[in-house]
């Protein structure tokens, strides 16, 4: 089995349940097994600020599937809730499941890159990942808790 971080974001359709839905759909997912899942983040939309505050949460889970078959297992997930891609990189968004880390492995490749790029600069990561894996590093070594102690929080909110 291998830990895998999922990073969790809506800001469309009830983005609250967009997320507490996707938690209880990738529960679901065989050979899965979620162990944490963070609290909810509202933060500020990367990219345009024309649009919606984010909802944010990560979860870690155990899983027995190969990294790609993790991702077409969100990516069903996303559809599902209605996620349509476009080519809006950073616009509004039902749903996003994104793998953050799959135990320590770096991947690059047309479907997938891990660790996710820019995580280390994104605070709606960065902290609900330090909520649930404090001590948890980087394939690089890069250490979660101090990487939260470095960056910028943007006004981010826990919510209880």
């Amino acid at each position: 089995m291998t830990i895998a971080y999922i990073g969790l974001g809506s800001n469309l359709s009830d983005p609250i349940k967009q997320i507490q839905q996707a938690v209880i759909e990738i529960s679901k997912i065989n050979k899965c097994k979620i162990n944490l899942v963070s609290a909810l983040y509202l933060s500020k939309p990367m990219g345009p600020q024309d649009q919606d505050n984010y909802i944010n949460a990560v979860l870690s889970l155990e899983t027995a599937l190969l990294p790609l078959e993790l991702l077409d297992a969100l990516q069903l997930i996303e559809n599902n809730a209605g996620r349509v891609r476009k080519d809006d990189h950073w616009g509004a968004r039902i749903l996003d499941c994104d793998i953050l880390l799959f135990g320590n492995k770096t991947i690059k490749n047309e479907r997938l890159t891990i660790p996710h790029y820019g995580m280390h600069l994104r605070e709606f990561v960065l902290l609900p990942l330090n909520e649930i894996a404090p001590e948890l590093q980087l394939p690089n070594g890069e250490c979660i808790r101090i990487l939260t102690q470095n960056i910028d929080h943007n006004d981010i909110k826990k919510l209880h």
